[in-house]
């Protein structure tokens, strides 16, 4: 594979806070927001034990602006992008800073109304257009929110 290489991360996790959406001098909308994902696993003893795992991510253009209309502290997204490491020299200590973020190229929201919004994937190739992945994800006008609990189908799955 001489040549080839991947840079490619798929998480679905929580909001940790709600999304810090700022604008470039250009007027580019950027979006940070950090996702926790839980481990659970079993220690030496045998006794179960949960881990967190903080990401940092940054979303830009269209999915920055429906991050910060839709995303809430605690809702459940799932984000698909890139590693990528930058670096800056902090004026206090003069030591050189790095941090390790994904860089998003795809989110879908995946909490039901009042979590992260309605439901739909918004992919940058795809236009950052909502329902991107080809499911209408919000209950029917005529069913009141709590009627749909009967068993999962393949239509409720949202990728």
């Amino acid at each position: 594979m001489a040549g080839r290489s991947l840079n490619r991360v798929q998480l679905i996790g929580n909001l940790g806070k709600d999304p810090e959406i700022k604008y470039t001098p250009q007027g580019t909308p950027v979006a940070r927001i950090t996702i926790a994902t839980n481990e659970r696993y079993k220690d030496k003893s045998g006794e179960w034990q949960d881990r967190t795992e903080w990401h940092n991510v940054v979303l830009w253009q269209r999915m920055a602006e429906i991050a910060g209309e839709y995303l809430k502290k605690g809702g459940k997204v799932y984000i698909e992008g890139r590693l990528q490491t930058r670096s800056w020299d902090d004026k206090q200590t003069n030591q050189k800073k790095y941090m390790t973020e994904i860089v998003a190229s795809d989110m879908i929201l995946l909490g039901g109304r009042g979590e992260a919004g309605e439901g739909g994937g918004f992919s940058r190739g795809a236009g950052a257009s909502a329902g991107g992945n080809g499911f209408d994800q919000r209950v029917p006008e005529h069913e009141p929110a709590g009627a749909a609990s009967g068993p999962i189908t393949d239509e409720d799955i949202p990728f």
